[in-house]
């Protein structure tokens, strides 16, 4: 029997409103021996548990049956659960659209007691499931030997083992999807197959040389072989979120124009339809705004202006969309390559009006810091050390800006932490819009301009700032070089 933990909350969440789909279904539950509680329908939609959306309820009556019924035009298949209100008791069951099901579960021999009428598909994945359990119990019995081998030869035995019973349930899907081409499940077992990387040395064009990228190249490019895009069924299993993690995380490369080129690829696949689409524009979009990799703020703004301003988050309220626009259009004038918006601020010490676009220098680091910030804090005497030892070597000139506090505050902690060789400002006034300009929402915040003031390098710290340096200069001489 399955768990589940830490839902509750989740299964309050109803997407019935919204994510109800063809054709309804009508079930019928028996549990001998259940009276006078509730059960509950819950489905999943794209990420695997705890994270489960409750679709439907219905109370047993005193002879332990329950029904669930619904005439919904728009109900979507895909795997549902059904739990008690203990929330322990609980198994999955497909449903395609359309299904008159009768369940006879008794709560004591749940998943192996089941039993389905007039639904072949889910006697089929019953005995999927009672696959599952003796695979799973043979990899725990597999582990415990492999914990006990003593030799080389017995760790290879095990593995050995191991290997065999990965091939043989890869076997049992590919015939599931074999015998039955157009079920449900067939679709959750292509969806789920990762490529097979060919046997063998495999060689460059000379015939030669070795391809070392071959496994990678491979397995990236067969990787949603058997995925359906056009099935909004499959995002109402665990199954997409997964997928789309591996594949970006660890497939793709880290660059903007990659990551803008393979959500382009993918969104193509599913366009036209509703909830295979939404989930991976939400995904794709969560996943570049979440990323601690530099520069994924311009493939947000490049996802914002190509699907989101041309209507496609059919899902977004006008206040919604409002927010992902905003934030686009405040992101756009400082992505990597772009000129950096102008600052003009007065001197902290001589109150000279300083042009950051005028400072004469092969890199300018534009810093923004307050004098009450911790983090500022522990951060300038690294910065000052990397100047000093690095950067002024380099070329780097430093113009800050602090972005609150008195005047004497600001230059007592100027004296404090020796920014003296720096161009320090201060946004007396209040009228730089710096906040906008430079989309300073915390400190300190730190950019890297080149010579012509173009944005290199966003959001560092003094651990990255000299390797980005030498990444800047590694490419300037690649490209002066031809290569």
């Amino acid at each position: 029997m399955k768990r589940l933990s830490l839902i509750t909350a989740l299964l309050l969440t109803s997407f019935a409103s919204q994510l109800l789909a063809k054709d309804g279904y009508h079930i019928v539950l028996k549990m001998p021996g259940v009276k006078d509680s509730m059960v509950f329908l819950a489905h999943y939609y794209g990420k695997n548990r705890p994270t489960i959306f409750k679709t439907d309820s219905a109370r047993f009556d005193k002879n332990g049956t329950a029904t669930f019924s619904s005439t919904s035009s728009e109900f979507v298949g895909g795997i549902y659960i059904l739990y008690l209100s203990d929330l322990q008791t609980n198994f999955e069951v497909l449903l395609t659209g359309g299904d008159d099901i009768t369940i006879i579960a008794p709560k004591d021999e749940i998943p192996d007691g089941i039993q389905y009428k007039n639904s072949p598909e889910n006697t089929r994945f019953s005995e999927y499931v009672k696959y599952l359990k003796d695979y799973s119990g043979n990899e725990e019995k597999l582990k415990k030997e492999l914990e006990k081998a003593k030799t080389s030869a017995d760790t290879a035995a095990v593995r050995k083992k191991a290997v065999a019973a990965s091939k043989e349930l890869n076997k049992y899907r590919r015939d599931y999807v074999k015998n039955y081409p157009n079920t449900l499940l067939a679709a959750i077992f292509n969806a789920i197959e990762t490529p097979t990387i060919p046997e063998g040395d495999h060689f460059l064009e000379d015939g030669k040389t070795k391809d070392s990228t071959f496994n990678y190249r491979y397995y990236k490019s067969h990787f949603w072989d058997g995925f359906n895009f056009r099935d909004d069924r499959l995002i109402y299993t665990p199954i997409y979120d997964a997928r789309l993690e591996e594949y970006f995380s660890k497939l793709v490369l880290p660059w903007t124009d990659s990551v803008e080129k393979e959500a382009d690829v993918l969104l193509k696949k599913c366009k036209g339809t509703k909830d295979m689409f939404h989930y991976t524009l939400w995904w794709i979009t969560r996943y570049v705004e979440n990323s601690k990799v530099m520069g994924m703020d311009e493939v947000f703004v490049y996802l914002v202006e190509n699907y989101y301003m041309k209507g496609d988050a059919f899902w977004l309220k006008s206040d919604e969309l409002t927010k992902y626009i905003d934030r686009a259009q405040k992101i756009a004038p400082n992505v990597l390559g772009n000129m950096a918006p102008e600052i003009k601020l007065p001197n902290v010490a001589t109150q000279k009006i300083e042009s950051m676009h005028a400072v004469k220098a092969k890199y300018t680091l534009v810093l923004f810091y307050s004098p009450t910030c911790g983090h500022c804090q522990h951060e300038m005497p690294s910065i000052d050390s990397l100047y000093k030892e690095v950067l002024k070597a380099k070329g780097v000139k430093i113009y800050t800006v602090a972005t609150e506090g008195e005047q004497k505050a600001i230059a007592d902690f100027i004296k404090k932490y020796n920014m003296g060789e720096w161009i320090n400002t201060w946004d007396n006034d209040h009228t730089s819009d710096y906040h906008n300009k430079f989309d300073v929402y915390s400190t300190p915040t730190i950019y890297l301009l080149d010579e012509k003031k173009i944005i290199k390098g966003k959001r560092l710290d003094h651990n990255n700032i000299a390797g980005l340096i030498e990444m800047v200069e590694k490419k300037a001489k690649e490209k002066k070089e031809g290569k």
